[in-house]
């Protein structure tokens, strides 16, 4: 018999799906989720925690997992949208707001496990490279989480180092390197503490702020209209910044916001009942019953 090439057709690979929904639909890496949830066996069932960082167009999200079989149990979490109770309004999806809610997240979990006081991490955003040592022999280790970037690419200043060194600065031991932290410089393979130390605050916010409304006042007051209404300027954005760390370090705990409705009660107004058979069968004889009469008036 000769040999019969098998043609893969519109049918054959409307038949072929990929194994994992998550993974046809997009949304995970399986590859780097593997490696990130699989712990070594001398641990003995020991959590293996992760810093894993979302982004959406209006938050930024930061959440401390660990993988069990049953699922990913979360163990603290912190999203953008609760910095301006810590006094920070603008600027939520910012690479400065990306530091402040993985501050926000590691002292919220240190908090959480008793560790705060020991692990202050660097009180002082001073920009420079640093990782959160043992403190001795008797003392508790370092509260370890690998980073978690999900499907964002991790390019040079990306936001979400931002929140990798807002986690590590709050007291986290979180392992990196500092190539990818804005101010590297690839060929002297150094880090310029300035230059991070002024996205941290802000300062590059600031810069784009004066430097657009010498170019184009027009698009200056579009652009940065919430500012202008709070009465935030370029020379208030450091102070903004500073005071917001002070803040989430003097009390990172969550709080509730208190709910103007009962939205579980409103929801269910506008859900469907499930009705008895009773009350189908004395429904359908009710349209009967219409249909009838209908064709004896006519």
């Amino acid at each position: 018999m000769p040999f019969v090439k098998e043609a893969k057709s519109n049918a054959y690979f409307s038949r072929y799906q990929v194994k994992y929904r998550r993974r046809r639909e997009g949304k995970t890496d399986f590859y780097a989720r593997k490696r990130l949830v699989t712990q070594a066996k001398n641990k003995y069932n020991a959590p293996k925690y992760r810093l894993v960082v979302r982004f959406t167009n209006t938050n930024i999200i930061c959440q401390i997992v660990s993988s069990k079989l049953q699922g990913d149990v979360t163990l603290t979490q912190a999203s953008a949208r609760e910095l301006p109770n810590y006094g920070m309004k603008n600027g939520l999806t910012s690479w400065t707001a990306a530091y402040a809610v993985g501050l926000l997240v590691a002292r919220r979990a240190l908090t959480k496990l008793g560790l705060a006081d020991k692990y202050e991490g660097d009180v002082e955003a001073t920009g420079e490279y640093s990782l959160t040592e043992p403190l001795g022999d008797d003392e508790p280790r370092p509260f370890k989480v690998f980073l978690d970037v999900g499907l964002k690419r991790t390019s040079t200043g990306s936001k979400v180092f931002g929140a990798l060194k807002g986690a590590s600065d709050g007291g986290l031991y979180v392992p990196h390197s500092e190539n990818r932290f804005p101010g590297y410089d690839i060929e002297s393979k150094e880090l310029d503490a300035e230059i991070l130390q002024k996205y941290i605050i802000g300062g590059h916010i600031a810069e784009y702020m004066e430097s657009l409304e010498e170019e184009d006042e027009e698009r200056f007051k579009k652009q940065f209209s919430r500012y202008l209404a709070d009465g935030v300027g370029s020379d208030d954005i450091e102070d903004i910044v500073s005071n917001t760390h002070e803040a989430i370090r003097a009390n990172p705990e969550y709080k509730k916001t208190e709910k103007s409705k009962d939205w579980a009660s409103e929801s269910k107004k506008h859900k469907a009942t499930k009705l008895t058979k009773q009350q189908r069968d004395a429904g359908i004889q009710q349209r009967i019953q219409y249909f009838q009469q209908a064709e004896n008036a006519e």
